[in-house]
């Protein structure tokens, strides 16, 4: 599979960054280095992205203790537990192969990598075949600290809706961190966006807007959304675990002052204590730019596959490439 499709080539060239994105692009391949498989070992969330029956695109929070992401051989992944049967995604993963797209982000260590592939059920939950694995760096990235997991709250009951409720405009309003599946025709992608609270616009009940800031020249989820605009978010409450996923399909405009990405709501589903997993008050990343500035002009990574941050190749491990 090349590095980068025909959406993510045309937002390169638009941008006048083809040749840094060729050379960064190299580092993207199907190995799971033995630093990238101690980094997934380690972790007690991944985030994965895919497509329902319905085409829809999510992204969903998948928890566990520590372990139950872990790599079984040099191009594959075993996720224990699956996708919950109350998610968007139940079912979504079929014997026949789901292209889907992962990230394992680490707030303790301002780390986190991109796994995507083909995922298939197994008896341990599912496996992914990887087709690209990159790691990248901790710009916009909010440090936290793990509490002991919440294991006597059970997740509590879905509300579905076609837009966000007051509560729900507050939480995206409040958050510092989102994450955002993408896809195209080679595949799915799940990627991170973080920022100062505010950094996402909420302009009506089915619009959200936020600025793509500078980052690795690679424009993967901007070459993704070039190709096919359906789109998945994810929104969690670090404090109590409750997840908030919007589906829908979102567009990139661009002028001199930076790049807007809006989002239009289609599908709403918010699950309560989705997530046993309880997080402190964030510190804040020192990239984040200030509320209400505009910082577009940089180089931002965006579909499956990522480079260097401030256009310079990094080392391959999980903290390296953006």
């Amino acid at each position: 599979m090349n590095a980068f499709h025909s959406g993510s080539l045309a937002v390169q060239r638009r941008l006048g960054v083809r040749d840094l994105a060729a050379h960064v692009g190299r580092s993207i391949g199907p190995g799971i280095r033995p630093v990238a498989a101690a980094f997934l070992e380690a972790q007690p969330m991944l985030v994965l992205g895919a497509a329902d029956a319905d085409g829809r695109v999510w992204s969903t929070l998948l928890t566990g203790t520590p372990g139950f992401v872990r790599a079984t051989g040099p191009h594959t992944v075993s996720v224990a537990g699956g996708v919950p049967d109350r998610d968007p995604l139940a079912g979504a993963v079929t014997p026949t192969g789901t292209p889907v797209g992962t990230i394992a982000l680490d707030p303790r260590t301002r780390r986190r990598m991109r796994l995507n592939g083909i995922a298939r059920p197994s008896p341990r939950g599912l496996v992914v075949e990887a087709e690209q694995v990159f790691s990248n760096c901790p710009k916009y990235l909010q440090k936290r600290e793990l509490y002991a997991p919440d294991t006597g709250t059970p997740a509590g009951a879905a509300r579905h809706g076609g837009a966000l409720d007051p509560d729900q405009e507050r939480l995206v309003r409040a958050a510092d961190t989102f994450f955002v599946a993408t896809t195209a025709p080679d595949g799915v992608d799940a990627s991170h966006r973080g920022g100062n609270p505010g950094f996402v616009s909420v302009d009506s009940p089915t619009e959200l807007s936020w600025q793509d800031y500078p980052g690795n020249a690679m424009f993967l989820t901007l070459g993704n959304l070039e190709s096919d605009g359906r789109a998945g978010l994810l929104f969690t409450d670090w404090r109590n675990g409750t997840t908030l996923q919007l589906t829908g399909v979102a567009t990139t405009a661009y002028d001199p002052e930076g790049r807007t990405t809006r989002f239009r709501v289609d599908r709403v589903v918010e699950t309560p204590s989705a997530s046993p997993l309880r997080w402190s008050a964030p510190e804040y990343s020192p990239a984040n730019p200030p509320r209400g500035r505009r910082r577009g002009r940089g180089r931002r990574g965006g579909r499956r596959r990522a480079g260097a941050a401030r256009g310079r190749p990094e080392t391959a491990g999980p903290g390296g490439r953006r």
